[in-house]
């Protein structure tokens, strides 16, 4: 184990890529790990439908109980590096991560499924974070963009890779292996970590926001749950015990939140009514994005007839395409801003989803992958542009908070997406197959995605309405002198 002399970011000497390589390697496959994760299920959900016996509207808990644990840990990652060390913790979430993959390939129903969901959840939460945050503590300063670049490796190549590995995994070996995949990964990730990742001196945690971390929980998966039945039924007990009790919590959680020295997520950043505009408009756009991904797959397999191995390679070009969307949009952000590039993303992901929403039983191939494309170009000139944009807009003497409130703020967006889309998607397939008199059943099937591909590209279009208004805002002041490292390191690892 190196010592924090070693670790030290200041240390004169020539710069050498080689010499980071071993480091900078374990953060990378840690984080394509979880990246892959989060990608190779979705296609493997039409068959876990079946082999469990079980819908889509209670297997979709499985991706929403996976992001709400990602949500419930991005907050204290900075805390827990500041109490037990960034190494020592990025090898903890990573064996945890590992652990939990291990458990999901072991499950035999829905509901163990779903709780090894979380445990992975909550360890993959924290990998992204902290490990930009070593990368960033490693990097020479005059180095640090070329060498952080770097991390879009994962960030680029995992979503590619994920369905077509997940495709083939279930169609001729099993669906265990997109779980057990994350095996020899994470070993791997543990020992290069172990070997290699210096140990820097640790900081003094800040005062735990003890209430913060039980009301947020129970708030978001409470909310989740209520808007995953109101899909079903709206008025239903359920739906309302859902809806009402994390309500309560959710006021009470900004009620502590407010008063609370150091908060788990700062919502004063709220009181910047540019960073207000921002954040709602990220919302909307991963609401609109994350819940027509989950539809496509299901779609390809259910009511396209198509393998999972097929249905991996057709979602490629929506990877391809944000993998162009992402560096463009970086390119043009400094040189225009943020509004024209996400007024054209915001088009793109408006324009894939409404043609998507036509959808028909014998629709082209061709013209659902260019939709694709242009869906995935949408989301690549969006999403890191509106990060960027979200960061410019903060008040700057609360800058260093945002990250953790913007990146669970998405999570728990995502989840609510997942939850009532699918929710949705489940009842009114049944309505429409009731309804259906014509020869075909499948044609009502694609009928009923049609209709949810519609509602998914409306929070596209009110996206790009209020893309319309966002406006030019220069980059928060950060203090001078030595502090700038420590601020800018907080804003990755999540306080």
């Amino acid at each position: 184990m190196a010592n924090s002399r070693s670790a030290s970011p200041d240390v004169a000497a020539p710069f050498s890529l080689l010499k980071l390589l071993p480091p900078l390697l374990a953060v990378i496959i840690g984080m394509f790990m979880v990246i892959l994760d989060t990608t190779v299920v979705n296609n493997a959900i039409p068959t876990l439908v079946d082999d469990f016996g079980t819908t889509l509207h209670h297997l979709q808990w499985a991706v929403t109980g996976y992001t709400l644990a990602l949500s419930a840990v991005i907050p204290l990652a900075g805390w827990l590096t500041d109490k037990f060390g960034s190494k020592r913790v990025f090898i903890a979430t990573i064996v945890m991560f590992t652990l939990g993959s291990a458990l999901c390939a072991l499950a035999t129903n829905t509901e163990q499924l779903v709780v090894f969901r979380v445990i992975q959840g909550i360890g993959g939460g924290m990998v992204a974070p902290i490990g930009m945050a070593l990368v960033f503590r490693i990097s020479p300063p005059e180095r640090r963009g070329a060498v952080m670049g770097m991390l879009g490796i994962p960030i680029l190549l995992a979503p590619a890779l994920g369905p077509v590995l997940s495709g083939y995994f279930v169609e001729y070996v099993s669906w265990h292996w997109i779980f057990l995949i994350n095996l020899p990964i994470g070993v791997a990730a543990v020992i290069v970590a172990w070997r290699y990742l210096p140990a820097f001196e640790r900081g003094k945690p800040p005062a735990l926001d003890i209430l913060g971390m039980i009301l947020g929980p129970i708030a978001f998966a409470m909310l989740a749950f209520g808007v995953s039945e109101g899909g079903t039924d709206w008025g239903s007990s359920r739906t309302l015990t859902g809806l009402i009790v994390g309500g309560v919590a959710l006021l009470l959680f900004i009620f502590v939140e407010l008063r609370h020295r150091q908060p788990l997520l700062e919502l004063r950043v709220f009181k910047s009514f540019a960073f207000t505009q921002g954040i709602i408009l990220s919302w909307i756009l991963y609401a609109a994005l994350f819940g027509s991904i989950i539809l496509f797959p299901l779609m390809l397999q259910q009511a396209k007839g198509y393998t999972p191995l097929e249905t991996g390679l057709i979602l490629l070009p929506q990877a391809l395409g944000s993998m162009l969307g992402m560096p463009i949009g970086g390119r043009l952000f400094d040189r225009f801003g943020a509004r024209p590039i996400v007024i054209t993303g915001t088009v793109f992901i408006s324009a894939a989803l409404l043609i998507m929403s036509q959808i028909t039983l014998d629709r082209p191939l061709y013209v659902i992958m260019l939709n694709l494309f242009l869906l995935g170009c949408g989301m690549g000139l969006s999403m890191m542009t509106m990060n960027t944009y979200i960061l410019n807009t903060a008040p700057k003497e609360l800058v260093n908070r945002v990250t953790p409130l913007t990146n669970s703020a998405q999570q728990v967006i995502v989840s609510f997406a997942v939850a009532g889309l699918t929710g949705y998607l489940s009842t009114h397939s049944d309505k429409v197959l009731a309804a259906y008199k014509g020869p075909n059943p499948l044609e009502a099937v694609v009928g009923a995605f049609g209709d949810t591909f519609l509602l998914t590209s409306g929070f596209a279009i009110a996206g790009f309405v209020l893309s319309l208004f966002i406006r030019r805002v220069k980059p928060a002041a950060q203090k001078s002198g030595a502090s700038d490292t420590r601020a800018e390191e907080s804003m990755l690892a999540g306080h």
